[in-house]
């Protein structure tokens, strides 16, 4: 499974890099390919290409605020989250983009 998704919290420092570490790592462990971008105090980072997200199977919104250039997602499978289900339960989160694909078939 191919995984893009965005993580962002309202500060933009601490739970946007701990909730990307966390699911790249999850994902990683289960199989997956995962690319993460974050949206923080520092601007947008890892920015995802459109060719990231056309191949992407599924997004993962892992937010806490208004993402910039949501639109880009529209269309795709997607798992909206608050950061710190993310930090908390990654390998949960990841489990569920896992049966949200699988009821797709």
């Amino acid at each position: 499974m191919k995984i893009v998704g965005v993580a962002a919290c309202t500060v933009g420092i601490a739970h946007t890099y701990i909730a990307q570490e966390k699911l790249e790592s999850a994902a990683k462990k289960a199989g997956h390919e995962i690319s993460m971008e974050t949206q923080g105090t520092i601007g947008t980072e890892n920015e995802l290409t459109a060719e990231q997200i056309e191949e992407a199977d599924i997004v993962i919104l892992a937010t806490d605020v208004k993402l910039n250039n949501r639109e880009r997602f529209d269309g795709k499978r997607m798992i909206e989250v608050a950061t710190d289900v993310a930090v908390k339960s990654p390998n949960k989160l990841v489990k569920k983009a896992e049966e949200v694909l699988a009821q797709k078939q």
